[in-house]
């Protein structure tokens, strides 16, 4: 199991407020699974990502993440776990406009210090099989929206995470090339690659195994 948690709660307090985003939150992923997780807007779709993400910790309850609890770590511990462990793919692609295509994919293993020479044999494969090796050199201004995404998926999955976590993967491209995108991930998942979608999209959500739906920070169905 990758992602186990129990009764995962989340809330945002102020002086004057208290807000339950999160509201007892039970759900599992096996390795292998495409899920996509669906509900309205302010439902609590983008803070369960964050915390399953490793980049916020929930106020109670249980996430275990590759069996370890983690639930009460560290920004820096979250941090170690989610830079070996995780990739992300977001709506608006979070591409660095000043780096080169290739630049922005072989970023991750710079963080990680991969050595130099597996880094490039790494970038060379991901860009090969996203069929986007000729395009190392365009800068994100010079691609459509779709090869800024296809970049987006390879910069995620270039050290072969446990994990991809994506973000409205497809909620900036026009239809064609979210299909596009979609049949990649699909791909990817065929081929192994675990993947825990957030889709506002009925479509999109169809290329994926299971879908949760959340509600007031409760899941509803499963």
């Amino acid at each position: 199991m990758i992602i186990e948690t129990s009764k995962l709660t989340k809330v945002y307090r102020t002086d004057e407020v208290e807000t339950t985003a999160l509201d007892a939150i039970e759900f599992n992923l096996k390795e292998g699974e495409f899920v996509s997780v669906m509900g309205p807007s302010g439902c609590g779709k983008s803070t369960l990502l964050h915390i399953l993400g490793l980049i916020d910790n929930p106020t109670e309850g249980s996430y275990r993440f590759l069996g370890e609890e983690v639930s009460k770590y560290s920004e820096s511990k979250r941090a170690s776990l989610r830079k070996a462990n995780i990739g992300f793919v977001f709506q608006s692609f979070n591409l660095i406009d000043e780096l080169t295509v290739y630049e922005n994919v072989e970023l991750p293993l710079i963080y990680l210090k991969t050595p130099s020479n597996e880094r490039k044999a790494k970038v060379d494969k991901v860009l090969e099989k996203l069929d986007m090796a000729n395009r190392g050199k365009h800068f994100p201004r010079q691609l459509s929206g779709g090869q800024q995404q296809r970049a987006a998926v390879a910069r995620a999955i270039v050290n072969e995470p446990n994990l991809i976590l994506a973000d409205e993967p497809t909620g900036n491209l026009d239809s064609k090339n979210s299909i596009e995108v979609m049949n990649m991930m699909k791909g990817l998942n065929e081929e192994g690659t675990t993947i825990l979608m957030v889709t506002h999209s009925d479509e999109m959500a169809k290329f994926s195994s299971r879908v949760i739906q959340l509600l007031d920070g409760k899941v509803v169905s499963q």
